[in-house]
């Protein structure tokens, strides 16, 4: 195993406590900070494909899932007026797991973060990284709050907006705008609805998914302009409007959607950062070097996978540069995959095409994702 005695692991999402959660295994004692005082997560629900159902077994999370979240196995596809197009059933992609399903992201964090405080891991909110400086043997950091911090290891799990990234690599590209924009508001689940439904055919792509024994969120993708954004308040109605002429499930929320109710409204970019996604003692994983957009539900499991494969070279090579060089070899063109396949589906909705590309190229990208790490 390469010689880490101590790691700092910028940002408290999924991917920074992911990666606590598995250097802690190793025996590295770490450091998390995170900008939010009050350490929030925003959002409504995720969907979970097989592949990241195995990656909450590695990190020892499977039945936390089980708990809270919602186990499914197929996905129903409707026209926009209710009218029942097929059935896809998603086989698990190993014995013992669940095909797919969702949870809330809230949720989800909870059982990271509860996780994390179990690892003994040091939790520092409200803090960033002002300045990183390197040298052969270690990482010199200076926090935003005056104080410093010297590591073995780095890691920059900041997202899509990454602070480190730009530290680390300031001529790395910039987020792009893919043209589209999500909306999400969570409901009740009524029994009817037993798993992903998705209605296609109309200017909108709209759907829901359970995410809890209870719960569902509803997910519709809208080709906006770059510059358009709405008021918080008027949200609600805007997605009212948006679902107008939307049967079955999708017209059953719309017409339960208030005033008062918290509807998300986030226009989707997409970041890939050309490898590798390291210098001298630090890393990036996560959004912070391969953001995606929502097409194929794989942004967290994604994340979530840098943890553990960067942990698995960790423990598996002896110096810090081979454990890199080989994360590299087993992440990058998987990351670029999802990526560059999330933004092709996400161009052939918003041209309108009504081909087989679109299945294609989501069957085709699962069966890939399938495949072992």
């Amino acid at each position: 195993m390469a010689s880490i005695r101590n790691a700092l692991v910028i940002g408290g999402g999924i991917a920074g406590m992911s990666a606590t959660l598995v250097l802690s295994r190793l025996g590295i004692a770490v450091d998390v900070i995170d900008r939010d005082p009050a350490w929030r997560v925003y959002g409504a629900g995720i969907s979970i494909t097989g592949p990241t159902m195995r990656v909450f077994q590695h990190l020892g999370i499977l039945e936390d899932f089980r708990r809270v979240g919602y186990c499914a196995s197929s996905t129903r596809l409707f026209t926009p007026t209710g009218h029942l197009i097929g059935d896809v059933t998603s086989p698990p992609v190993a014995p013992g797991l669940p095909a797919d399903g969702g949870i809330m992201r809230p949720v989800l964090h909870e059982i990271l973060a509860s996780r994390t405080r179990t690892a003994a891991a040091n939790v520092r909110l409200g803090v960033m990284v002002d300045a990183i400086q390197q040298d052969a043997e270690g990482v010199n950091v200076t926090f935003s709050d005056g104080s410093q911090g010297r590591y073995d290891l780095l890691i920059g799990a900041d997202g899509i907006y990454s602070r480190t990234r730009a530290l680390l690599f300031p001529d790395a590209p910039k987020p792009r705008f893919t043209g589209q924009a999500c909306w999400r508001v969570t409901t009740a689940r009524p029994d009817s609805v037993t798993g992903v439904e998705m209605y296609l055919g109309a200017p909108i792509k709209a759907g829901v998914n359970p995410c809890s024994p209870d719960q569902m969120y509803l997910f519709a993708l809208e080709t906006i302009a770059p510059t358009t954004r709405h008021a918080e308040a008027d949200l609600p109605g805007l997605l009212r409007q948006r679902l107008e002429g939307f049967a079955g499930s999708v017209g059953i929320v719309r017409d339960a959607i208030t005033d008062q109710s918290v509807v998300n409204f986030r226009p989707l970019e997409a970041l890939l950062l050309p490898g590798p996604w390291h210098t001298g003692r630090a890393i990036l994983i996560g959004d912070a070097a391969h953001a995606t957009t929502p097409h194929l539900a794989s942004g967290a499991g994604m994340a979530m996978e840098d943890a553990v494969v960067l942990g698995d070279e960790l423990a598996k090579n002896d110096s810090l540069g081979a454990a890199f060089a080989a994360f590299m070899a087993r992440r990058s063109d998987r990351a670029a995959l999802v990526v560059n396949n999330s933004v092709r589906l996400g161009e052939i909705e918003q041209a309108g095409i009504h081909s087989d590309e679109h299945p294609r190229l989501m069957s085709s990208t699962m069966a890939a994702l399938a495949q072992p790490l």
